[in-house]
């Protein structure tokens, strides 16, 4: 069963003579068979075939409502005259096909690569690299906690706080603080900040902030994680 290529001229010729004396391609209703064809077709039936264009223009005013009319869509080979072998795609398969033998994206090694394919080629890889330069990098970073430590009781932890965070660093980001007991009347500074791994280590950290000697004597990482 089918109607041949629906693509071609004397697929709708077939089409038109199956529908002289019917309403729709199975039954009395329009349903999923009239929608399967309909599908089928590249636009609408020449005007000389009169049968077929005025079954094209009543199933396309259920466009919108195709989904629910009654019926199972099925192959095209399932509808339309039995003596008649659907063939409708076959054409433009085979030649899909031939077109992809003949543009090889990445050369061949046993011909010579003609210049259409190597123009389509190096297009597609061009447009391949743009949208990969486009894509934004992952910027890596990590969270830490540091715990800086005073000489003894009597030093100015304000002053100290101020001191550390007056390191300004391209990818570090100061965020809260407070200060913590440690014993014998002393409280250590624990401040939390948000590095580029790429940009700011714990090394320079600890180097930058133990330069301020007069309040701090020493700097530890207490916690440590990827974001």
């Amino acid at each position: 069963m089918g109607f041949g290529d629906l693509k071609s001229n004397a697929g709708l010729q077939v089409l038109d003579d199956f529908l002289v004396g019917r309403s729709y391609i199975v039954g009395y209703v329009p349903s999923q068979a009239d929608i399967a064809v309909y599908d089928a077709l590249a636009g609408a039936p020449p005007a000389e075939l009169c049968h077929a264009l005025r079954w094209y223009n009543h199933i396309r005013s259920f466009e919108k409502q195709k989904g629910s009319l009654p019926g199972v869509k099925q192959p095209l080979a399932k509808y339309g005259p039995t003596n008649v072998e659907d063939t409708t795609g076959s054409a433009a398969s085979e030649t899909k096909e031939d077109e992809d033998d003949d543009i090889d994206l990445f050369g061949s090694d046993d011909e010579e690569e003609s210049e259409e394919a190597k123009r389509v080629r190096e297009e597609r890889l061009a447009q391949y690299e743009s949208k990969k330069s486009k894509k934004p990098a992952l910027i890596a970073k990590s969270s830490i906690l540091l715990d800086v430590k005073p000489w003894d009781d009597e030093t100015d932890m304000a002053k100290l706080e101020e001191c550390v965070r007056s390191i300004e660093m391209d990818g570090l980001l100061w965020g809260s603080s407070k200060l913590v007991p440690v014993g014998y009347g002393i409280k250590k500074l624990q401040i939390q900040c948000v590095v580029e791994d790429d940009k700011v280590g714990t090394d320079i950290l600890e180097e930058k902030i133990t330069a301020f000697e007069d309040y701090v004597q020493s700097m530890d990482v207490a916690a440590f994680n990827k974001i």
